[in-house]
């Protein structure tokens, strides 16, 4: 078991506890460090000797490891897919594919950079214990294009029907503009993520026992973990659309809205990128990093590998 894990069995046991860290870990002054800073950041926090001497220096060196190491195979992940370039990527993105656009051209642009973006995040970020070779790798390829692919036109549906329809109802357009996205968002979300990472399913990951001993591949571990992160985007993405329809929704009636209907555009796009960057950590910290599965779940052949009652997973992010 990676030390990165082993951190997170211990320090991230509550939602709190896990909110905090998340703080720290998301700060995207980090992404200028070098990767020989981050393998030496590694490092450091594998020398206890090291740790002791340099308490502050430690900590630094816990936060940069957590934001930038796969926590599975200690591997530096791409800086755009590290967890604290998710908010800077990701938030232009959102914003722009929530734009009431002119045409179905950029609805479509904008939402295949999205769900482009949120593909290689959830492939970045998987437990890639279950790899099994080039014909997996190549399955999965064409698996992650046709996710895109079909996301993209499903994320575009709205705008679609509003502009091939001619709908010029004003209660149907806040219909499709305003309520339909915010299902849509949440449950294309969970799509990306149960299609990117469906090997994890399929063919299983690694568990281990208490001592951080790998004890086989479970496909029930595998199925939780992808559930378990496609759940936590669900809610990160179906928030993030409605919060700021409801807020504009409350302030229709207010005065100074009313005497000046171009704020409207800016509120809600603000708001938008407010709520995605809050709910980032906090989607983050719903389930545990190394998350645990009761021994009545497991295979059979894991059961008596279960002493404890429950054996432990990575589940990625």
């Amino acid at each position: 078991m990676d030390i990165n894990l082993l951190y997170w069995k211990n320090e991230g046991k509550t939602f709190l506890s896990r909110l905090r860290l998340w703080f720290n870990i998301l700060d995207p002054s980090s992404l200028l460090c070098s990767d020989a800073e981050i393998e030496n950041a590694h490092s450091l926090i594998g020398s206890v000797e090291r740790m002791v001497q340099d308490e502050k220096a430690g900590d630094a060196a816990w936060v940069l490891s957590l934001s930038s190491v796969h926590a599975g195979t200690g591997a530096i992940l791409p800086a755009v897919f590290r967890p604290q370039a998710f908010l800077p990527i990701s938030a232009p993105l959102v914003v722009a594919s929530f734009l009431p656009h002119s045409g179905v051209k950029p609805a479509l642009f904008w939402q295949f950079l999205l769900q482009s973006y949120s593909a290689g995040f959830n492939h970045a970020n998987r437990n890639a214990s279950s790899d099994k070779g080039i014909k997996t790798s190549l399955k999965q390829g064409l698996l992650i294009v046709g996710s895109v692919a079909y996301a993209t036109c499903a994320g575009a549906i709205p705008q679609i029907v509003i502009q091939r329809l001619s709908m010029s109802s004003p209660a149907v357009q806040m219909f499709f503009r305003s309520v339909l996205p915010i299902p849509l968002s949440a449950s294309l979300a969970y799509f990306n993520v149960v299609i990117v990472r469906s090997e994890e399913s399929e063919n299983g990951i690694q568990v281990f026992d208490s001592n951080g001993n790998s004890v086989g591949i479970s496909q029930a571990a595998g199925a939780k973990a992808v559930r378990e992160t496609a759940l936590s985007r669900a809610a990160l993405l179906g928030t993030t659309a409605a919060v700021p329809n409801l807020l504009i929704f409350l302030l229709q009636k207010a005065r100074f809205l009313q005497r000046s209907p171009l704020l409207v555009a800016p509120i809600r796009h603000i708001s938008t990128a407010i709520v995605l960057g809050l709910m980032i950590p906090v989607s983050f910290s719903l389930y545990p990093q190394l998350g645990t599965i009761k021994k009545e779940k497991l295979e059979k052949e894991l059961e008596t590998a279960a002493v404890s009652g429950e054996l432990f997973y990575h589940r990625g992010l």
